[in-house]
């Protein structure tokens, strides 16, 4: 490394706010310090904003960087690195370019060091003319593991005079080694080389050109990650597993009440269709029929109908209309609520009928969305609180609440799953976090879990060869 955070000892600690960095988090940040294009791998509640904030405060101070983009998601833009920034890095101007176009656009035409957007704004950014950043960070990397993408091509086209590239996440290899691709590219060029189509080529066995399936050759993803190690800095799991409080993880077995519910899911895997007093619930495809089987699995599922639009000829209005069937699921719900002593609780979600049997459940239920609904789920006021993995998976601090979620159903992403986790299990919490995970007996529940221990264990051995 050629160049070091200056002044900093074992601990550094900030004058202004008394906070400080542990050890290995000052290795981080010295590590993003001296390396132009680098990525930090690091579990959920490491700290690495705070690392990053570490390091562009000091970068911006020594004359190294002018100007800081950070790419994350929306809520973390509005809800972590204003926040953080703070306490890490006080004093330094950090503008939300999220909102409105007008509000977007000043933003990017203040004179903050750091202006903050999320993904989405990428292909209204590239169409700016007054671009001045010569640094980038992505918070979340995986976001950008589709080359292909528009959101991609868009920041790919306007990327270059930015020098400084720091990508953050939680596993490059969450949906499997394909996905490490598009993250390392738009960090850098030169790590797994200009196109997909090479790399794919190189590490991976065409199975099926038609749908483009690719099944990794043997010592592939240990053939990568030697490739993308010098730029990558790992916080191990030793390092910091002696900071957080045990993390249990308890399966909730969910069985229907009758053998007739049981018949009508396997209806539906056997013939892609169910019949039902009032409605007929029918998946015109494999891909289709897995989501109605996860339904299905919580005692319910949509009925799909279809009406022909007035006003567009040849174009149909679609209804989304749940019919249910059991109650087993939410029923356990109660029952372990009751036997928590409804200690406050994070209930995770997947689909809005979900969320719309939650409410009626539970009158008091708060979702993520309501107005300072972090703030008092925090303060501990908030005994029930309602989230979708793809709105809490990443950034949010709900450590201080309480110390217990429960999935309803399960993600089939482990990032999201993670990172969802992760909203609880992470430094500040000061209680051993219970996560329960209902599964109903006989169903593809159990394959979703399963599937997900199997992610976990690529994620495993990419962190084995990166250390």
């Amino acid at each position: 490394m050629d160049k070091k955070i200056a002044g900093k000892n074992s601990v550094l600690i900030n004058p202004r706010t008394l906070m400080c960095l542990r050890p290995y988090q000052n290795e981080a940040a010295d590590f993003l310090y001296a390396t132009d294009r680098a990525m930090i791998l690091a579990p959920v509640g490491a700290g690495k904003t705070a690392i990053t904030l570490t390091a562009m405060r000091a970068m911006l101070k020594d004359g190294h960087a002018q100007r800081f983009l950070v790419l994350a998601p929306k809520r973390v833009c509005t809800k972590v690195w204003p926040v953080e920034a703070k306490l890490w890095a006080p004093g330094l101007q950090v503008a939300v370019a999220v909102g409105t176009e007008r509000e977007r656009l000043a933003a990017l035409l203040s004179n903050a060091s750091v202006m903050v957007t999320n993904y989405d704004n990428l292909q209204w950014l590239s169409k700016q003319c007054s671009l001045n950043f010569d640094a980038i960070v992505f918070d979340e990397l995986t976001r950008l593991k589709n080359p292909g993408g528009a959101r991609y091509k868009a920041l790919h086209a306007v990327i270059a005079p930015m020098r400084y590239r720091w990508g953050l996440t939680g596993s490059f290899t969450s949906n499997g080694l394909e996905d490490v691709y598009g993250q390392c590219k738009i960090v850098d060029e030169k790590l797994l080389g200009r196109t997909k189509g090479a790399f794919l080529q190189q590490y991976f066995l065409c199975v099926n050109r038609q749908f483009g399936e690719w099944r990794p050759y043997a010592g592939a993803l240990e053939q990568v990650m030697a490739r993308i190690k010098p730029a990558t800095f790992v916080l191990e799991p030793g390092e910091y597993a002696d900071k957080l409080p045990p993390l249990n993880t308890v399966r909730v077995s969910c069985p229907y009440d009758s053998e007739a519910e049981q018949k009508l899911y396997e209806k539906m895997k056997r013939e892609f269709m169910v019949q039902f007093p009032t409605a007929t619930a029918i998946a015109m495809n494999a891909a289709v029929v897995t989501g109605k089987l996860q339904q299905m699995a919580g005692g319910w599922v949509y009925e799909t109908i279809k009406t022909p639009r007035v006003d567009a000829p040849g174009e149909f209005h679609v209804e989304q209309n749940p019919v249910w069937f059991s109650s087993h699921k939410f029923d356990a719900l109660d029952d372990l609520l009751q036997e928590n002593q409804h200690a406050n609780t994070i209930i995770v979600y997947n689909y809005r009928e979900e969320l719309a049997e939650l409410k009626r459940r539970y009158p008091k239920l708060v979702t993520i969305d309501e107005p300072k609904a972090i703030e008092r789920w925090n303060e501990g006021s908030v005994p029930l609180l309602a989230i979708h993995p793809k709105s809490a998976g990443h950034g949010l601090n709900l450590q201080h609440g309480g110390c217990r979620m429960v999935f309803v159903s399960l993600p089939w992403s482990l990032e999201l799953y993670e990172q969802t986790i992760g909203r609880l299990h992470r430094g500040g919490q000061r209680h051993a976090v219970w996560v329960y995970l209902l599964l109903t007996d006989k169903t593809i529940d159990h394959r979703i879990l399963a599937a997900l221990h199997d992610k976990r264990a690529i994620s495993d051995v990419a962190l084995e060869e990166l250390k």
